[in-house]
């Protein structure tokens, strides 16, 4: 082959060498300018299955209710309350006194209460959660109606210890806090290891099929933006002339500080004042029940009327209606679509009808 065959037949393949150099490196390129967008789309991809944080909606773990004591004397030394993801605040007596009925799922609890004894109508919303109820006593009618309506409980009357956390018997789930000057009636307290320890003991389920009371928003509600809303930067709520909630809202941490007759009201567990996300609250008539000396209550929280959803800064006018007792209450906006609520605990106010609610 001639001399110039070759030198041709060498730069011919010099050419294609570089030739398939710059298209590699065309294609390296491409392919790095390429995987930041990748790991761009699958940055939305998360965002758009986010999931709320105050349940797991998907899980089957049936709630713990848990009644705690409210009196005066108690409430300093309450724990717990700011990891139940539903309260309920009811009247106890005719003296507008309030108790709750904290709901708590999936939740690791080294201590909650003071718990206290339970209100025949403090079943209803055991029943409407299929929650598994843990007190500590009960009025005349609620021990009659826990066994006719066969709610699972753990009693302290019948599980309880007067000792003290480090020597509780294998037969408590409960125990007595050294807490001097307070009435012992005020001191007594569980945890979740305890209250499982009950459930396995007694044998009761711990999965359920109802579906959760309340659905969520992961996202924030744009409650402003709808009808029938109203500011709410500031919400009172009476029991009683004499007993009144406060709630105002924080706007750094879209939430609500509660108060209870004009003194913070803290979570002994962490120091802290009480924060929540949502409120709901309406006006039910209570009476006192005949013949009983103590001025226990009735309520007549069959039926149905009108509220407000609060959070975010404003209320909303909502309907409630609950058809018998072990039916789930349901909340509507107006026009009859469902609330949903923004995602964070929330703190059911039912209130006797014949009280102050202001709004400002």
């Amino acid at each position: 082959m001639p001399k110039s065959s070759k030198k041709n037949l060498i730069i011919i393949g010099v050419i294609v060498l570089v030739i398939l150099i710059g298209m590699g490196g065309f294609i390296l390129l491409n392919n790095r300018k390429e995987k930041p967008q990748e790991v761009e789309n699958n940055s939305h991809q998360e965002e758009e299955v986010k999931k709320v944080q105050i349940i797991d909606e998907e899980s089957k773990s049936r709630p713990i209710a848990i009644m705690i004591n409210n009196a005066k004397d108690a409430r300093p030394n309450q724990k717990g309350l700011q990891k139940a993801y539903i309260v309920y605040e009811i009247i106890n007596y005719v003296d507008g006194s309030t108790r709750f009925m904290a709901l708590f799922k999936d939740q690791n609890l080294e201590e909650v209460g003071p718990i206290r004894s339970t209100r025949h109508y403090h079943l209803d919303y055991v029943l409407e959660n299929d929650a598994i109820f843990v007190h500590w006593g009960y009025s005349p009618k609620a021990q009659s109606d826990l066994k006719t309506l066969g709610i699972n409980n753990i009693n302290g009357i019948t599980y309880g210890s007067d000792n003290t956390k480090d020597k509780i018997s294998d037969k408590s789930f409960f125990w007595t806090a050294s807490i001097p000057g307070v009435n012992i009636s005020h001191r007594r307290f569980t945890s979740t290891e305890l209250i499982n320890k009950g459930i396995e003991r007694l044998k009761y389920e711990t999965e359920t099929n109802q579906p959760n009371l309340f659905k969520y928003s992961a996202e924030e509600l744009e409650i402003e933006k709808m009808e029938n809303n109203t500011k709410a930067s500031k919400v009172d709520i009476y029991y009683a002339k004499n007993n009144y909630v406060t709630y105002e809202y924080d706007e750094n941490s879209h939430t609500y500080l509660r108060s209870v007759n004009g003194t913070i009201h803290k979570d002994s567990a962490t120091g802290e004042q009480l924060k929540v996300k949502n409120i709901i609250t309406y006006k039910v008539k209570n009476t006192t029940i005949p013949g009983d000396d103590d001025d226990r209550q009735d309520l007549h929280n069959i039926g149905s009327g009108e509220g407000y959803y609060i959070t975010g800064g404003y209320a909303v006018k909502i309907n409630w209606s609950k058809e018998c007792r072990e039916c789930q209450t349901k909340y509507t906006y107006l026009d009859g679509k469902e609330v949903i609520l923004n995602d964070g605990n929330t703190f059911i106010q039912i209130e006797p009808e014949n009280q102050e609610l202001k709004i400002s």
